[in-house]
């Protein structure tokens, strides 16, 4: 999982470097701006709808860890707080990271009708001009978050595992798409979205495992320091 997260680093990094994000940009907008950016259905289901739901199921998972429903209960109590913990640091370091960044929206761009000019968001300290704010994409976490759940899922339940990453993967995509389309965000902001809740979910797990381990060996050297 180490290696598999490094190279989807790199692969970003190398997103990066071409002019991929403009080009996807242009296909959506153009001087006159985003036709897309008030759509009814963009803006009530796809952004606003699918925002509160995710937050339901945040709170269900809360919920489920002291009232665990279907294959939740083939979970201990400690990998349910696990699952709900990892969705919402995912959620939170995304958050983080997004108020932290100079980088606007698409739709802020002076060829799309706005003030900023285009500047990777890796030219730190270097102001676009516009209002920033807009790296990595907040809204695709609604889904991509619940990626890290495969983590959890995958030593007890591995069938559910699977599914429970792609409908993640899928949803998270699709959202992104649909801020792509309104001008919200760049590709390589849905990108850099599923990639930090991915490695936000592996270092839970990482420091959950081991957590585990010492608890496991320290009872057995405890007897043994006693005998």
């Amino acid at each position: 999982m180490g290696m598999f997260t490094l190279l989807a680093l790199a692969a970003l990094m190398a997103w990066d470097a071409t002019t991929g994000d403009l080009a996807l940009a242009r296909m959506a907008g153009s001087a006159l701006g985003f036709p897309l950016r008030s759509n009814p259905f963009m803006v009530h289901v796809m952004h606003e709808g699918m925002r509160d739901l995710s937050w339901v199921l945040v709170i269900s998972l809360f919920v489920a860890i002291r009232w665990p429903l279907g294959f939740l209960r083939r979970l201990s109590t400690g990998e349910r707080a696990q699952l709900a913990l990892t969705v919402l640091a995912s959620v939170i370091a995304v958050s983080l990271l997004k108020h932290a960044s100079h980088t606007s929206c698409p739709w802020d761009l002076q060829e799309f009708g706005g003030v900023a000019r285009y500047v990777s968001h890796w030219s730190w300290g270097l102001d676009d001009g516009g209002p920033g704010g807009c790296f990595p994409a907040g809204h695709a976490s609604a889904a991509f978050a619940y990626v890290g759940g495969y983590f959890v899922l995958r030593r007890t339940v591995p069938r559910a595992a699977a599914i429970w990453l792609v409908v993640a993967m899928v949803a998270g995509l699709l959202l992104g798409v649909s801020q792509q389309l309104r001008g919200a965000h760049y590709m390589s902001h849905t990108f850099w979205t599923a990639w930090v809740c991915w490695t936000v979910g592996f270092v839970i797990d990482l420091a959950a495992t081991r957590f585990k381990a010492h608890a496991v060996h320290q009872p057995a050297a405890s007897v043994h320091a006693g005998s």
